[in-house]
């Protein structure tokens, strides 16, 4: 890089996206040239948001010797992913800088300045101090222990501190410091102010996943409600669930008006139950429903449905009863997600779209609903708690489950055997 380039990147920062051959919208270009201490950045998926605060970055690292900038994300893996942004930066401006150390996780310059990137956990970042620029990507879903962790680490460099993210529902300190009175600049960033998201496409994401789905992650808008049952449920869900190398295992809520809802998987050795797809529809037939079922699962279903589990018996399912206890299957549930336990296929559209709208009631509402969650967007999530019920959400649980009548061990041993 020559002088004059270098000039140039040191007058508009935005000229560093400019030189990777990006144009950065409006927005971006505000970002990069303003110094406000204190960011919340409410983006659009796919807006760029990521790109422009790598940008940010790296042009704290190369104009401002000795320069401490972290990142840090709810995972070790998210972390990585916009460090390796920075990277690619770097070297598209041809190193202009030579590096004295460069992985995964680390970049540390010759002019003293150091990138690094951490899991969002506690215990990890403590030691850090002197940070000149603390960048806490995916924000919505870093916890709150993390972001009380973090902010000292400024008290003495006064360093920024810029978050970004996609809401996550009305919680989380993300969301008490959007809607509070704190010494933020809030940026908000919705999908129509970015020039590459078309209306056409966010109509096929409407169809396919739901308005309030569109409304989080692509409206910026805190959608979730609170006291929703499972606050943890996103960090369960994967791109890829592995080949089955374990028992194949599944749930169903039966339902007519209501929809009929299955999901299915595999609990491998290490216990974890992976939840690889699901099957809801309303208004047909029974054994329509199972002509779209896999064949080779036993299934746990609604105890309460004695007839509908004779009825596919008959027809060769094995089926027995999962357990209706609605707070132990909830707390069995909740185990597994904050274990890690459960991992849950991103194609289960319904199932994650209940998951963010099966909720507690309010103060308001206990005095005629009572405790328990509303009964309402609650089919696939039944189902999946009919069969954690039986696995259990604990490790002794799943090696210790409760056992089912003889004759329908009996079925299911023979099942297992004719594989």
């Amino acid at each position: 890089m020559n002088a004059l380039a270098s000039l140039s990147m040191l007058i508009d920062p935005a000229t560093v996206m400019a030189a990777q051959g990006l144009t950065p919208d409006p927005w971006q270009r505000s970002l990069l040239t303003g110094d406000d201490p204190y960011l919340l950045l409410n983006c659009s998926r796919q807006s760029g948001k990521s790109t422009t605060v790598a940008a940010l970055a790296l042009h704290q690292l190369l104009f401002h010797p000795g320069s401490l900038v972290l990142l840090v994300a709810p995972t070790e893996r998210q972390s990585q992913e916009l460090f390796r942004k920075v990277m690619y930066g770097y070297r598209k401006l041809g190193q202009p800088i030579a590096s004295l150390v460069s992985n995964q996780l680390q970049l540390e310059l010759a002019n003293r300045s150091r990138l690094v990137a951490l899991p969002g956990r506690e215990d990890t970042i403590r030691s850090f101090s002197g940070v000149s620029l603390l960048i806490l990507d995916e924000a919505s879903r870093v916890p709150d222990d993390v972001y009380r962790a973090v902010r000292p680490m400024l008290a003495v460099s006064r360093g920024r501190l810029l978050a970004l993210t996609t809401p996550f529902g009305q919680r989380g300190w993300f969301y008490r410091e959007w809607i509070g009175t704190g010494s933020w600049q809030r940026v908000h960033i919705p999908w129509t102010q970015c020039p590459r998201i078309t209306s056409d496409f966010i109509d096929e994401e409407c169809r396919a996943l739901g308005q309030s789905w569109v409304d989080q992650e692509y409206a910026g808008i805190f959608t979730t409600m609170e006291g929703v049952v499972y606050p943890d449920f996103e960090r369960a869900l994967v791109d890829v669930v592995p080949e089955t190398q374990g028992r194949r295992l599944g749930g169903i809520d039966f339902g007519w008006r209501n929809p009929f809802a299955a999901i299915w998987g595999h609990l491998d050795a290490d216990d974890v139950l992976w939840i690889a797809g699901e099957h809801y529809r309303s208004q047909m037939d029974l054994l329509e429903h199972l002509r779209h079922l896999p064949t080779d699962v036993v299934w746990y279903a609604d105890p309460a449905g004695a007839s509908e589990i004779a009825t596919l018996r008959r027809h060769d399912a094995v089926v027995l009863p999962g357990r209706n206890e609605i707070r132990a299957g909830i707390t069995q549930v909740t185990a597994r997600l904050r274990t890690g336990r459960l991992k849950i296929a991103r194609s289960c559209v319904n199932l994650i779209h209940e998951s963010r709208l099966y909720r507690y009631p309010s103060a308001e509402e206990q005095a005629q609903a009572g405790e328990n969650p509303i009964d309402a967007h609650n089919h696939a999530l039944a189902a999946l708690r009919y069969l954690v019920s039986r696995v259990g959400g604990s490790r002794s649980q799943a090696l210790q489950p409760a056992q089912p009548a003889p004759d329908l061990v009996r079925s299911a041993e023979n099942h297992w055997h004719s594989w």
